[in-house]
């Protein structure tokens, strides 16, 4: 199973997404926002294989996450979560560092398998 950074201002999604990853028995470390996210990858020990993060957040947006953790760990898969379309819009240009943009509202199911179909990619 995969190590997952989990990024969202939102404390209930955070647990409610953490719980859904954890079902797979994935390994979930969260963060409240891009720059605590990128602290947790540039600290931790043992590297993480997948960043699923919301685009619109206070200090640093998903967007900014998203190009500052592949330029320093280009093997991390990503996925980016938003309810707002012109931050899909502003996701359309990352095609090739965002293996996919869930949009807000979707199901636990919908983002289970928008993970699974983002690792099974490199693996």
């Amino acid at each position: 199973m995969a190590r997952i950074l989990l990024v969202d201002d939102e404390e209930p999604v955070r647990g409610f997404l953490s719980r859904g990853l954890q079902l797979d028995g994935h390994e979930v470390v969260t963060a409240e926002d891009g720059a605590e996210g990128l602290d947790t990858l540039e600290a931790a020990d043992t590297p993480f294989d997948l960043l699923l993060t919301d685009i619109r957040m206070p200090i640093m947006d998903g967007i900014a996450l998203a190009l500052a953790a592949k330029r320093d760990f280009p093997d991390l898969i990503i996925l980016l979560m938003t309810g707002f379309a012109d931050q899909r819009e502003r996701a359309r240009g990352l095609d090739a560092i965002v293996a996919d943009v869930l949009t807000k509202p979707f199901s636990l199911d919908d983002m289970r398998a928008a993970v699974s179909r983002a690792l099974a990619q490199t693996g």
